[in-house]
């Protein structure tokens, strides 16, 4: 992860809402929905998210922060682009925020209940998964809650928006069952995952109902997560 995303401070939400101006959808729409799938998951694992304490790994410019800065007790944002930190802590005062660059966090070992990362592995070269992850698992505490959400694969509109984000031109999208598979390897018991996005799941109803189509695997995006 390097500061590749510093051009994009200002025009992120846009380029994404290019790739996926076919949907009819704006990037915002998905934002919102993965914070609230965040918080039903950390509620049902850990109980009341008011008493919870998250780190947000690759932040950008915090696009879902205000929802999770409601949602959660405490809410510390990281990311390797300086301008993109700078833009996040301008909107959102009420979270804390990390400028950092390179695989080793600069955070204490158990000090989160949550470790989260939106997206963003796809943008780590895939020899340094195993470590990405084995520093998200660090930076919780025993019980804490691991999650990953990323594009699935296994969806074609997926890769379309893929292929047609400048800034996605080097991704290398990583199957659900790999990312289990990392978590596990870190350590992470009951480690699980579930397909999201299969419909346009805002609010609770069509969330749950969302959950429902997760078996048939051709969700949008995926969460993978694990308990310490």
């Amino acid at each position: 992860m390097m500061s590749e995303f510093d051009p994009y401070g200002d025009s992120y939400a846009d380029k994404v809402n290019e790739s996926i101006s076919f949907s009819g959808l704006k990037a915002d729409f998905f934002t919102r929905v993965k914070a609230d799938y965040l918080v039903d998951l950390a509620r049902r694992e850990l109980g009341d998210p008011a008493k919870l304490n998250v780190l947000d790994i690759g932040c950008g410019i915090g696009l879902s922060h205000r929802q999770l800065a409601a949602a959660f007790g405490q809410l510390t944002g990281i990311d390797p682009s300086a301008t993109c930190i700078e833009r996040a802590r301008a909107a959102h005062p009420e979270a804390n925020y990390l400028v950092n660059n390179g695989l080793t966090l600069p955070v204490e070992d158990g000090t989160f209940d949550v470790a989260v990362t939106v997206c963003v592995m796809h943008h780590v070269p895939p020899g340094q998964w195993p470590a990405f992850i084995g520093e998200m698992a660090r930076t919780v505490r025993p019980g804490g809650l691991v999650a990953v959400f990323e594009h699935n694969p296994r969806n074609p509109l997926t890769r379309r928006v893929v292929s047609n984000c400048e800034f996605d031109k080097d991704a290398v999208l990583l199957p659900a069952s790999r990312t289990v598979q990392l978590l596990r390897s870190a350590g992470m018991s009951s480690a699980d995952r579930f397909y999201l996005l299969t419909i346009p799941a805002a609010g609770r109803f069509l969330r749950a109902t969302d959950q429902l189509l997760s078996s048939i695997g051709l969700g949008a995006q995926y969460a993978a997560w694990g308990r310490k």
